[in-house]
Order: C-alpha cells, then sequence, then structure tokens
C-alpha cells in the first residue's frame, strides 16, 4: 500500500507543479492524491525532496531509444518520437516548470541534465560514430538536438503556433540537412 501511495503522490505532485511550478502547496499535492499531508511526508521529506524526485521522472522522459538498421530511417524515428517528447505539451511544460528552478536546486539541476538531455547526447552520439562515422560525434549529436527542439520550442514557450507543416515533415526536412551535412 506504501508504494502505491507513493506513486499517487507522485502523479498529482507532477501534475500539480506542471501547473503550477514550485509554487503548488503540498496540501494541494495531498488532495489531488486522496491522501494526507502527512502521507506526503511520510514518502518525501520535504517539498523539495518531492519536487527533486518529480524533476528526475520528468527530465529522463524524454530519453529516446535509438534503433539499428537504415540510417535516415533511424534517425527519422527517433526525430519524431524526441520532437513530440520534447515540444508536446508535457515537454513544454515541463520545461517552464524546471528551468525557473535551476537556481534554486543547481545540483539537482546538473543530474537532471546529465540524466537526459546529456544522456541523449551521449546516446546519440555514440550511433553517429558507428553509422556515419562522424569526425566529432558530440557535436553533430547536440547539433542535431539543437536543430529538432530549438526555436521551435521557443515558438511553443511563446505561444506562436507550430506553423502548417506537419511534425513528420518537419523531422524530415531536418534529419535531411543534417544527414546532407554530414556527407563525404
Amino acid at each position: 500500500m506504501a508504494a502505491i501511495h507513493r506513486e499517487r503522490v507522485l502523479r498529482a505532485a507532477t501534475d500539480s507543479f506542471l501547473a503550477r511550478g514550485y509554487g503548488s502547496s503540498v496540501d494541494d499535492i495531498a488532495r489531488r492524491a486522496g491522501v494526507a499531508k502527512q502521507t506526503v511526508y511520510q514518502h518525501f521529506a520535504s517539498k523539495d525532496a518531492l519536487f527533486k524526485a518529480v524533476a528526475g521522472d520528468l527530465a529522463k522522459r524524454v530519453l529516446i531509444k535509438l534503433e539499428g538498421g537504415d540510417v535516415r530511417q533511424s534517425l527519422l524515428r527517433f526525430s519524431i518520437e524526441y520532437r513530440k517528447r520534447a515540444l508536446g505539451a508535457q515537454g513544454i511544460a515541463t520545461f517552464r516548470t524546471l528551468v525557473p528552478e535551476v537556481p534554486r536546486f543547481r545540483p539537482v539541476a546538473r543530474d537532471m541534465y546529465a540524466n537526459s538531455a546529456g544522456e541523449m547526447v551521449r546516446r546519440l552520439a555514440e550511433f553517429l560514430k558507428h553509422k556515419l562515422d562522424a569526425p566529432d560525434p558530440e557535436f553533430s549529436a547536440e547539433m542535431l538536438l539543437s536543430m529538432l527542439a530549438g526555436l521551435d520550442r521557443m515558438k511553443r514557450l511563446f505561444a506562436v503556433g507550430p506553423g502548417a507543416e506537419s511534425e513528420s515533415a518537419r523531422a524530415a526536412r531536418i534529419v535531411d540537412l543534417f544527414l546532407k551535412a554530414h556527407q563525404k
């Protein structure tokens, strides 16, 4: 039963933090979870500890597995899924929630980066090293991830629509441009 309550608290805290940021109250989180405030504190020593747990979980949700096979098709599948996670409603809400708290939680922020974007760069660089023989696979990985989310994330943060192009068409254009840059 304790594990069930912990999961309910985490889900409720995630919803609350994404909706209201760190300003969410523990009372509201407990109410959303259908548990007593004491139950929240039985699982998490403080609101900070609860926020750290939520932030760590949210950061890991962006990780995507790269599959082998045809390079273009593998990168295209990866790119479509990455854009969906990073630029979807939850991805944008996560970004909006976590970034303002970086100064307050610097060590947690570094861990979150290492376990999310940093890990994605590592995985993508390894793939590119073997599939494209990229001279600087880490730089190439960072560039692809920037192309996939960069300005489009800014547009969504400022409530500017994504435009008429479909997500898959946009991802295909990015992948094709990226591959063209890596041709010998």
